[in-house]
């Protein structure tokens, strides 16, 4: 199966989240992606042959600037985008971001991406200057479509990954994903 023209089509059915994609290239951040729930909610809802996008309650756009690493630019970017177009965007740096989670300093985005606490979630898709669909995976996209939700190997941490699992409620919203630790 190809995952990327699968996962590609849908997004181009989808006004919101293809909107938000040109948006978020228009802004020539380096080494950027719309991630996370973004493309994973995508691929969960039509596996599950959902009638309606479940609503993203937030849209994280992930980059790499290791030249200018303060959260007030997030803050700026978050803010030309809501302007651009109402949504619940999330805008994070992620040459910063090791600093939170404890983690010696990432090399770029997809690096930081290797490390969060599900493989499934370390999935991004960014579009180029002609509008070429590109994806941004550390562990591929064929995860996606098992229907599991699994910890991250490099991220051994199963209080965490469990908490998100229930706090996230992704089994009651896709009743057909099974944990996979």
């Amino acid at each position: 199966m190809n995952y990327e023209s699968l996962i590609k089509s849908w997004l181009q059915l989808d006004n919101t989240r293809y909107s938000a994609l040109l948006i978020a290239s228009e802004l020539g951040l380096n080494d950027w992606c719309l991630s996370a729930g973004f493309l994973r909610n995508l691929v969960w809802d039509n596996l599950h042959q959902k009638e309606h996008p479940t609503p993203l309650n937030d849209i994280d756009l992930v980059y790499y600037n290791s030249d200018n690493i303060c959260p007030e630019t997030d803050k700026e970017v978050e803010n030309n985008l809501r302007n651009q177009l109402s949504l619940p965007w999330s805008v994070k740096n992620q040459a910063r971001m090791h600093i939170r989670n404890q983690d010696l300093p990432y090399s770029s985005t997809s690096d930081a991406m290797s490390y969060w606490p599900e493989i499934e979630t370390a999935v991004g898709v960014n579009m180029d200057k002609a509008r070429n669909i590109k994806f941004m995976a550390p562990f591929g996209l064929e995860h996606l479509f098992n229907k599991t939700i699994t910890i991250n190997p490099k991220r051994r941490k199963p209080a965490v990954f469990y908490n998100r699992v229930r706090s996230k409620n992704w089994q009651a919203i896709w009743p057909g994903l099974r944990v996979s630790a």
